[in-house]
């Protein structure tokens, strides 16, 4: 998959708007979004399966350890800006905690989606592509155990 993946999905967002006015929830929920259809059409790219094995092999990419796992992977990786998205993200108060994950991952996991947000309304769509690979590959390294 590549960048245009996405511009397919993106339309109405004005790019003349403060992206950096918007909600670190708001990104998150877009971030989230874009980053369960980027994992759910690669899954279903890797061959035909019942969907309840698709969704068995999504989950281990899109549950909130993953995604505090994957922004603690690229951290390094990211410009001081994209630092601050997932800062901004982190910090939000978003009022609920689901039951299934610890509190900290939570709070990461919703810095790298608000971080997904970001590049999404931004239209980098070329360095959301470069985040989204190392995330698939922190993951896939995770399985292996290297």
């Amino acid at each position: 998959m590549d960048a245009e993946f996405f511009e397919g999905l993106f339309n109405g967002f004005n790019n003349e708007n403060n992206i950096n006015l918007i909600s670190p929830l708001v990104l998150a929920y877009v971030g989230d979004a874009v980053y369960e259809a980027y994992i759910r059409t690669r899954i279903a790219s890797e061959g035909n399966a019942p969907v309840h094995i698709l969704h068995k092999r999504s989950i281990k990419y899109v549950k909130a350890k993953a995604q505090s796992d994957i922004v603690h992977g690229i951290m390094g990786n990211l410009s001081f800006e994209e630092q601050e998205v997932v800062r901004r993200g982190r910090n939000a108060k978003s009022g609920t905690i689901p039951k299934n994950a610890d509190v900290t991952e939570y709070k990461y996991a919703t810095g790298f989606e608000s971080l997904i947000g970001y590049l999404y309304f931004k239209k980098d769509f070329k360095r959301l592509m470069e985040i989204l690979a190392m995330a698939v590959s922190i993951i896939k390294n995770q399985e292996s155990g290297t």
